[in-house]
């Protein structure tokens, strides 16, 4: 029998593209949440959640077999009884098919519906973009007036506001519909078709096989066509017109900022007539400072792993950490954090009668970036300004129903129970920043006391145990 391999243990890390939301910065995430529950529900807008998985071809369909979300970033896979699953990569798609699948088709329209979720793209990772993403959007299936885009927009713009973020421009267009597209795509490939050879490897594929995503392209080298690119708006017929007109007119009543782009075509197939993209133009708050120590997480040096595999049996080894260098904010200018548009045809495409479409959905890692750069007030502070102390086993005993008292008072209580020293208990209240401490001791829980210490003076005073709630919320009011 050869040697059994020795067991190395090893430091995990999230996956490439993966990240994790830390206690610190959930502040930020439940103040986004708070408020488009709150927002949303004003509007009508009715909570759906679908499942992570989906079948493949719900997205080929939906999403386009030509786009660079099929074709490169979703993570795709056969289960063991042959199922073909994809992990979402977007919304909308998802929330149509729940529509068909559940009968809201017989339901009073329009129907509002809004979800809050993660979704999966296999691309380049960067600050701002992740291959495991957080939404929230918004659809309105069955109305085809354009007040329907402009709530969204509206609303979207009410949102960015209330959490703090007025400066941001809405980026609008016209994709046109199934009468005038066909003609607008012809005269793209008149303009393109000369041009092939300087294109990027991507584009000369797109104008084969879909000439509108050439509008898309990112390259810099393909931003010099574009510019002389034939424009969508002049070649619109005259529904998409009226329609384009009709809704611009409600961002101008509305005051909701916005400008004209005229090659602005999303990533989507599904899009018809209109579509946005929502830009910060604000610049990150002078002398920004992280508010938390950020730590990374770095491969073992040479020799680490070794000493770690020979002190396995005894003990766990430590993380292996260190500082992430500080870096200085990116300008907040250019970030998209909110995008959507109308999708007229979606709902027959996938299986349903024609319904009018439109929704939106915003980027929540993006959103709470912004916010933490301008350093948006969130409300909410983890600071407990009551520390709990306990000494002895007898005390501990009465610690929960205490904690529960204070609790139903409304009183935010930190504690350390598993610690048995008052000093490092106090030590620990000190560096939290607790206004007062409770200490209950063996001597206090027989006596059906407590005691309340002032962090700032050290001045204590032993209180009955049944007076202890009235004392502190008197205390906690000055």
């Amino acid at each position: 029998m050869g040697r059994k391999k020795k067991f190395k243990p090893r430091i995990f890390l999230a996956p490439k593209g993966m990240h994790d939301i830390l206690p610190e910065e959930q502040k930020y995430w439940e103040r986004v949440r708070h408020m488009t529950r709150t927002l949303f529900s004003f509007y009508n807008f009715g909570r759906i959640d679908t499942p992570h998985i989906e079948e493949t071809e719900l997205f080929l369909q939906s999403v386009g077999q030509d786009t660079d979300i099929v074709e490169k970033e979703m993570y795709s896979f056969i289960t063991t009884g042959g199922d073909e699953l994809t992990l979402r990569p977007e919304g909308t798609a998802p929330v149509i098919r729940a529509y068909l699948q559940n009968g809201f088709v017989n339901r009073s329209h329009p129907v509002k519906l809004y979800y809050f979720g993660s979704y999966f793209r296999h691309e380049s990772p960067q600050r701002g973009r992740f291959r495991e993403f957080n939404q929230t959007g918004l659809e309105i299936i069955g109305d085809e007036n354009a007040v329907a885009d402009a709530e969204i927009m509206h609303i979207f713009s009410i949102l960015l506001k209330e959490l703090g973020i007025s400066d941001y421009v809405f980026h609008v267009n016209s994709v046109g519909c199934k009468d005038c597209r066909p003609h607008y795509r012809s005269l793209l490939l008149q303009y393109y078709r000369p041009k092939a050879k300087g294109l990027c490897r991507d584009c000369k594929r797109r104008l084969k096989q879909n000439p509108l995503r050439l509008l898309d392209c990112k390259e810099e080298k393909c931003q010099v066509y574009k510019a002389n690119a034939p424009q969508l708006l002049d070649n619109l017929c005259e529904a998409c017109k009226k329609h384009f007109t009709m809704l611009l007119e409600f961002l101008d009543e509305g005051q909701i900022p916005y400008a004209l782009d005229m090659h602005l075509v999303r990533g989507l197939d599904y899009y018809t007539r209109t579509v946005f993209e929502v830009f910060v133009n604000a610049e990150p708050k002078p002398n920004q400072k992280p508010e938390v120590e950020e730590i990374a997480m770095r491969e073992p040096e040479e020799g680490e792993e070794e000493k770690a595999g020979a002190k396995a049996e005894e003990m766990k080894p430590e993380p292996v950490i260190e500082k992430v260098p500080e870096e200085k904010p990116m300008s907040l200018k250019g970030i998209a954090i909110a995008s959507g548009g109308r999708y007229d045809n979606l709902v027959q495409l996938l299986g349903g009668r024609p319904t009018p479409a439109v929704g939106g959905a915003i980027g929540l890692e993006r959103l709470v970036y912004v916010m933490k750069m301008l350093r948006v007030k969130t409300g909410s502070s983890s600071k407990n300004k009551v520390f709990f102390v306990q000494l002895g086993d007898f005390a501990k005993k009465k610690s929960f129903k205490l904690l529960e008292e204070m609790r139903d008072a409304g009183i935010s209580v930190g504690e350390s129970l598993g610690r048995d020293s008052i000093k490092s208990q106090l030590k620990i209240a000190d560096k939290s920043q607790a206004e007062y401490s409770l200490i209950l001791g063996q001597k206090e829980a027989i006596d059906n006391t407590i005691i309340i210490r002032e962090m700032s003076s050290g001045i204590q005073e032993i209180i009955p145990r049944d007076r202890i709630i009235d004392m502190l919320k008197k205390k906690l009011k000055k």
